[in-house]
């Protein structure tokens, strides 16, 4: 099959599953437009990659599933601004990296997997998941993390420009370590789970001036007791004022919409200040979604500072526990879950014309 001339690629993902890859751009107005170069388009995988594991089928007499969305950071630690204040002086930390690296995807691991601090997830949304960059010590951070924990992935790389310097940052959010210019490697967003996936699709989000800003979104389908439901994981833009980030996640909502049954979006939304926080989860009860993660919940940390940085919101679907995993060191952000109560009831799509914003 010519996946180039084919609008969808179709292909083998575990048993008595398939994949549907798709792939949807939008500029801040709202015109299609190719994704920020190198375009992904381009590429017949459009940038998705699929791990070689098969996911075993859901048993049918389960009680609940659960969900987990972690910014990783690309495994490199914790210490997001400390570690930026030192590489101004030429001194880069962690050393030596891919052991560094390999060594903190280790320890997620067992966190993910001992049931001691959580429960283990079924579905792990990971965000700035790292591919060979020398930032990350050359680790696929998401393939080695399924690596480590014997389950399938599949990774969306976001298109990082080759050969381009990026544009100056706001000074407080400058700490970041860059990709190199000419790194072969790149970053994304990526799932991990134990469950067949399903029509999986990249979703490039609206952007803004700097190509060296791409952000994206990815979506798929699990199948819970003949009831399908729809899973996004997404990387929201930390840059520029409040509404850059609402047209980003109206984009993914746009999305969401077109799936008529329950829906789970869940990633770094990058709400680093209350009031984004609180205008955020407005926006989302609005259109039909609840979290029961109150608003103002410690999930990013950084020199003294706490954030509400990372949701979990469901439409159609209800949450038993939800938590946030803060001894867990290997990035910035702290990992939080949900475990959704099974089996789903009868699913009726909000109307947001008649729904009120929740108390945040």
């Amino acid at each position: 099959m010519d996946v180039n001339a084919s609008p969808c690629l179709r292909e083998g993902f575990g048993r008595k599953s398939f994949l549907q890859i798709c792939r949807n751009s939008r500029n801040h107005f709202g015109v299609a437009i190719p994704a920020p170069f190198p375009d992904v388009s381009t590429q017949p995988d459009k940038g998705i990659e699929i791990g070689d594991r098969e996911s075993a089928p859901l048993e049918q007499n389960r009680s609940s599933l659960v969900l987990a969305s972690y910014n990783i950071r690309y495994g490199v630690g914790s210490h997001l601004i400390s570690s930026g204040l030192l590489r101004k002086i030429g001194i880069n930390l962690p050393r030596p990296r891919p052991e560094a690296v390999a060594q903190n995807l280790k320890t997620a691991a067992q966190v993910f997997s001992d049931n001691r601090l959580m429960p283990r997830p079924d579905i792990l949304a990971l965000q700035e998941a790292d591919k060979e960059t020398g930032r990350a010590g050359g680790q696929h951070v998401a393939g080695r993390l399924a690596d480590e924990l014997d389950v399938p992935y599949v990774h969306v790389g976001a298109g990082i420009p080759r050969g381009i310097q990026p544009e100056q940052r706001e000074w407080w959010l400058n700490f970041e370590e860059q990709i190199a210019l000419h790194d072969p490697g790149d970053t994304g967003v990526a799932l991990l789970s134990r469950i067949p996936l399903r029509d999986i699709e990249r979703i490039d989000l609206p952007w803004h001036e700097c190509p060296w800003r791409p952000r994206l979104a990815m979506a798929a389908t699990i199948e819970l007791m003949n009831q399908q439901v729809r899973l996004f994981n997404v990387h929201v833009d930390p840059h520029g004022p409040l509404h850059n980030q609402h047209q980003q996640v109206e984009a993914l909502l746009e999305q969401a919409e077109s799936f008529r049954g329950p829906r789970v979006i869940m990633g770094d939304f990058n709400t680093l200040s209350n009031q984004k926080a609180v205008e955020i989860r407005k926006l989302m009860e609005v259109r039909g979604y609840s979290t029961p993660f109150p608003t103002g919940t410690p999930t990013w940390r950084g020199a003294g500072l706490r954030f509400h940085a990372d949701w979990i919101f469901t439409s159609g679907l209800g949450v038993s526990r939800w938590g946030v995993v803060k001894p867990l060191n290997v990035s910035d952000h702290w990992p939080i879950w949900a475990e959704i109560a099974l089996p789903i009831g009868d699913f009726q799509l909000a109307d947001a014309r008649d729904k009120s914003a929740h108390r945040p």
